[in-house]
């Protein structure tokens, strides 16, 4: 892999972009007019576009699992372009314009997604986010026609300072909304677990070089860098960490962090401890999601990703309301969210009906220290919660929200 400034997108990237068109994500023709059509918006391009491989194949395969069909009607699937909060919102409106959707997948970025739910609140089309983290996702800016599969910043900064309490802290996030959220968070975090700010940086997307940065964080002298980096901004963070002889020095915690992150940099780099939506090596995973990787591993010849199985997830969700529906209408299908239940694991997961927020646990692992998989890096230290009052707690009461609902 380089890490150069033009270069966006690794080899196995564009395979499984190739992959993913083959397959049928990307319209090259007439939809059948009894097809039900699906929208999926995730990155073909830039520092995030393995992450969206990832989620759109996620995606497919569980339109494959159901059978290729929803309330007995063919299913389509149209796959666009998550290159920029702009295009995004463009590509989401050209879904209910074009291709009268019944609904969509997708939202990587917290900045895209805030930008594609405007469209789905005014086209009223039901939009599950499957990647974005930003609180106002389902907070102030929430709506009734959108969900949210990943756990908001809050909860993932919450149960990573559990972790690292009376600890000397350096901040590095990302300057866009995701990252913003972060460092706000943790910030109003630091005197209930008696941390200290010792530094931060706010970085552009698409960052080249990090060795300025880096030499600012070993001046400081922090116990701790917590950043929030993604895509291949943490790749080449992580790599360029290792090239100045950075790793082992000063642990690393990120949150929301995806295999691909890891995987794009290799076995020698990959370092630190993390809080992920789900892990494929996880042992406590149901039968139901242990299927899911077999499956996933047999069609496209990896391991899925945590984001993968939030494709999967998020597409199931969709299917199983309209069918609860017996309709494509929105105002059926949106309901049929709010009452949806995920029952493989140990206890039902839920989109909360106040503010359509996923209601599950995620994981802390920890980079093994010595990798020998070229897939399994990881070790799941634990769930952020085992109980379903536990997971309800974490994520706050409906007096705590910030959403405020409106009607359909």
């Amino acid at each position: 892999m380089k890490f150069g400034l033009k270069t966006a997108i690794t080899r196995r990237c564009l395979t499984l972009l190739a992959g993913v068109s083959a397959l049928g994500l990307v319209a090259t023709g007439a939809l059948a007019q009894d097809a039900v059509t699906l929208g999926i918006v995730t990155p073909k391009q830039g520092p995030s576009a393995s992450i969206g491989a990832h989620m759109a194949q996620g995606a497919l395969l569980a339109v494959e699992l159901h059978g290729g069909k929803v309330l007995d009607r063919p299913v389509e699937t149209v796959w666009l372009d998550e290159a920029s909060p702009q295009i995004s919102q463009q590509n989401m409106q050209k879904l209910a314009d074009e291709y009268k959707v019944a609904g969509v997948i997708g939202g990587n970025s917290s900045a895209a997604t805030l930008a594609m739910m405007s469209v789905a609140e005014r086209e009223k089309i039901p939009f599950i986010s499957a990647g974005s983290a930003a609180s106002e996702v389902t907070g102030a800016n929430c709506n009734r026609y959108t969900f949210r599969a990943q756990a908001p910043a809050p909860v993932q900064v919450e149960v990573a300072f559990n972790e690292l309490r009376g600890k000397k802290v350096y901040f590095f996030t990302p300057a866009y909304a995701f990252g913003q959220d972060v460092l706000r968070t943790s910030r109003s975090l630091l005197e209930k677990y008696d941390m200290t700010e010792v530094g931060n940086d706010e970085v552009p997307v698409n960052t080249a070089d990090y060795s300025s940065y880096i030499l600012k964080i070993r001046k400081a002298q922090p116990d701790v860098v917590f950043g929030a980096l993604v895509g291949l901004d943490l790749s080449n963070f992580m790599k360029q960490w290792n090239e100045m002889g950075m790793k082992g020095s000063i642990p690393i915690y990120e949150v929301a962090v995806s295999d691909t992150d890891f995987w794009d940099i290799g076995m020698a780099v990959a370092t630190g401890v993390h809080v992920k939506p789900w892990y494929y090596k996880d042992p406590q995973n149901p039968e139901g999601e242990q299927k899911f990787v077999a499956a996933y591993e047999q069609k496209y010849g990896v391991p899925p990703s945590d984001k993968a199985f939030f494709g999967w997830f998020s597409m199931n969700a969709m299917l199983d309301s309209i069918e609860e529906a017996g309709s494509t209408e929105p105002q059926k299908v949106v309901p049929a969210l709010e009452s949806w239940r995920y029952t493989e694991g140990k206890f039902p997961y839920y989109f909360r009906d106040f503010d359509h927020q996923l209601v599950r646990p995620a994981v802390i692992v920890k980079l093994k220290d010595t990798i020998t998989d070229q897939w399994d890096y990881m070790d799941v230290v634990r769930w952020t919660s085992e109980t379903q009052a536990d997971t309800e707690e974490v994520f706050g009461s409906k007096e705590q929200s910030a959403c405020t609902m409106p009607a359909l």
